[in-house]
């Protein structure tokens, strides 16, 4: 049987997060739901990131696998495997809500598992400079005056091997996780009334892009020195004598997207020009999307 790599979007804005919950409505949920109502049978669903409630994706990625057939009709399992990407990208697309797009649809190799085979993920924060009539659910307005300079300098210190202890909130489902993350990439940029932070790493610890964001703010203000933010990321005993405090300062879920997942090149199997069994992704997609201007 097999195994489909997703790419999606969302606006996270409706959902209590990703990861599927009994009581509570989530993305990852709502895709599979769609999913068992396109294919008629149970699924499988893993997504690459755990976002937070409120947490949007402009490149969320999950694995789609069938558990064992059983009695299972023979011509539904005929049905589903004559199915083309395309066919099923636009029935699940057809399932969904507006607020959650599949952009791509690729087969992948048997093993493939969209959370453990990545080998980095990319977050964007979007901090808005002014009050904005069309995007208030996407990005998180600041009001006072920021020192930009300052908070390039600060994002640019990030970039390395660091202890994030006070930058995170301890995860009960990984008591026993480390605090040490590796940070490849980390740039606060400009692009008309919005700033954006964008950060890339390995992995992320629980709400630990938010507090960033909200200790960068911080120095932006001039409440906090980027030496300050710099002492934080030393470990334990760090904290003594330093006056900010990330987790007073968290940023809100709603300007945090899941830019992207990394993961190895490798072509999927079959998906050579007109072969109908590689990815398909949309005309207007084939190009990575990115935000379009400013309003």
């Amino acid at each position: 049987m097999r195994t489909y790599k997703l790419t999606l979007e969302y606006e996270g804005t409706r959902y209590s997060g990703w990861q599927p919950q009994l009581n509570s409505r989530t993305v990852g949920g709502e895709v599979i739901r769609a999913a068992e109502s396109f294919f008629e049978r149970p699924v499988e669903l893993m997504g690459a990131g755990r976002t937070d409630a409120g947490v949007h994706a402009i490149g969320q990625v999950a694995h789609l696998k069938f558990p064992r057939w059983g009695s299972s009709p023979a011509a539904l399992r005929n049905r589903i495997e004559r199915l083309r990407p395309w066919e099923i990208l636009q029935g699940l697309n057809d399932q969904l809500s507006a607020d959650i797009n599949l952009l791509l649809v690729e087969e992948a190799p048997a093993h493939f598992h969209a959370r453990h085979d990545a080998v980095a993920r990319s977050y964007r924060y979007r901090i808005s400079t002014r009050r904005t009539a069309f995007e208030k659910r996407l990005v998180w307005w600041v009001r006072d005056r920021l020192a930009v300079e300052r908070m390039e300098e600060a994002a640019s210190r990030l970039v390395g091997r660091h202890d994030f202890r006070h930058f995170s909130e301890a995860d009960p489902r990984r008591p026993d996780q480390s605090t040490i993350v590796q940070i490849e990439t980390a740039t606060l940029r400009r692009e008309e009334h919005l700033l954006l932070f964008e950060v890339t790493a390995s992995h992320f610890l629980w709400k630990m892009v938010r507090r960033l964001t909200g200790a960068l703010v911080e120095v932006g203000r001039g409440t906090a020195s980027v030496e300050e933010l710099v002492a934080l990321l030393s470990g334990p005993g760090t904290a003594k004598g330093v006056q900010l405090d990330p987790a007073r300062v968290t940023a809100p879920p709603s300007g945090l997207f899941l830019d992207r997942v990394h993961y190895r090149e490798a072509p999927p199997p079959n998906s050579g020009p007109g072969s109908g069994r590689g990815g398909f992704k949309p005309s207007a997609e084939r190009e990575r999307r990115r935000w379009p201007a400013p309003r």
